[in-house]
């Protein structure tokens, strides 16, 4: 998966844009008459007036017409005719173009300019600026706040759900085959739980970053040989590429990218560390996969809540719900990482990260402690009693 995931990403990234490339054909639609309704030219739709005599064929025999459809226009009432289904874009496209040219001659009729109208129509770009402690201001824009966060929300989750499961389940295949037995006559248990944590945790970071490199790599190559990239970059010139340039710098220049690098590493790791001691307990004290829901869905119930609930903490990060929910240690992973791109307050963000630190530290000793009794009991299916009961001992 280290190899193949880049390259589905890449597969879905690239493969519908040269599909629907493809896919987009010219079509030639035929008009009975123009009087009223002059018809422009699209980029995938030529429109031809023709004869009301071969029309009226066309209504009835489309064999060997080289006309997709015909557009059969009789006083108001406007017909397509086809000898196929006709698209849903080509409908569409049509109807705008009849509805733009209706509008038009009813306000000639009414006696105003249509000039007129479209003059006074107008659109407005409002910029936002944040204005900080030290009285300086600068350009804020939620899109790129709102991409950014649920980006690197997702990717904490993913990552939490995939590589604990891979915890979980690498715990109870040792403990299946006896493998366990011969281990822990050299280590304790806690040393191997904190082994298996850490090294899949390295594992985890080593082939999320590969799967960026990756990605990076095999999409450039893939453009370079099946998109006409350099008719594309002949087409934006130098100064339209610094103007891009600068938006995206625009954009981005009211949020800190080093805080939410640092802070994602931070959130991916300690986020991971907190529920993997917690799928490894899990792991240890059942002795088989499918015995393992009744303990992994109060665990996972908090990482789904963040999940369920990004979009309502984008509308409203600085309320009651988003600070506590970023302040919690089983949902501020998620939720902390989606609040930062607009702005979180350095007290905040550090008594989040304090937080997080003492719950891993105070999951990973009662992880541990149901780890050393569970990891050698078998044939047993453990209940919550008896978790209690470890966690005692």
């Amino acid at each position: 998966m280290t190899i193949l995931g880049p390259l589905l990403m890449v597969a879905l990234l690239i493969a519908p844009i040269y599909l629907a490339k493809e896919t987009q054909e010219e079509r030639k639609i035929a008009i009975n008459q123009q009087q009223k309704y002059h018809l422009e030219n699209t980029e995938y739709l030529y429109f031809t007036v023709i004869p009301e005599y071969e029309a009226k064929q066309l209504t009835s025999n489309f064999n060997e017409s080289p006309y997709y459809a015909l557009l059969y226009i009789e006083e108001d009432h406007f017909t397509l005719y086809s000898d196929q289904q006709i698209s849903l874009s080509v409908s569409e496209t049509i109807e705008r173009e009849i509805e733009k040219i209706i509008e038009i001659n009813n306000l000639k009729k009414a006696g105003i300019d249509p000039q007129i109208i479209e003059d006074a129509s107008s659109s407005i770009d409002i910029t936002t600026k944040i204005v900080s402690e030290d009285g300086n201001t600068t350009n804020s824009h939620s899109e790129a706040s709102m991409g950014i966060g649920f980006i690197s929300g997702i990717l904490i989750y993913m990552f939490i759900f995939m590589y604990g499961t891979m915890v979980m389940r690498g715990v109870i295949e040792e403990k299946t085959s006896r493998i366990v037995e011969v281990i822990i006559s050299s280590v304790k248990p806690f040393q191997l739980m904190m082994g298996k944590i850490i090294g899949v945790a390295l594992v985890g970071l080593s082939q999320f970053v590969l799967w960026i490199l990756l990605t990076v790599v095999i999409s450039t190559v893939v453009e370079l040989a099946f998109l006409d990239v350099s008719s594309m970059s002949n087409e934006i010139s130098v100064n339209e590429q610094s103007a891009i340039i600068a938006q995206i710098t625009n954009i981005t220049g009211g949020i800190n990218l080093i805080q939410i690098f640092l802070s994602f590493l931070f959130y991916f790791i300690a986020g991971y560390l907190m529920y993997s001691s917690l799928f490894a307990a899990v792991g240890s004290a059942v002795d088989a996969e499918a015995d393992t829901q009744q303990f992994i869905l109060p665990i996972t119930i908090p990482l789904i809540l963040s999940f369920l609930l990004i979009q309502p903490i984008m509308d409203n990060p600085d309320g009651a719900l988003a600070f506590w929910m970023s302040i919690i240690p089983f949902t501020s992973p998620v939720i902390m990482m989606v609040r930062l791109p607009f702005g979180v307050s350095s007290w905040e963000l550090l008594l989040s990260m304090g937080i997080l630190v003492g719950a891993f530290v105070a999951t990973t000793w009662l992880a541990g402690r149901i780890y050393r009794t569970g990891i050698l009991m078998y044939g047993k299916k453990a209940s919550y009693k008896e978790l209690w009961k470890w966690l005692r001992y």
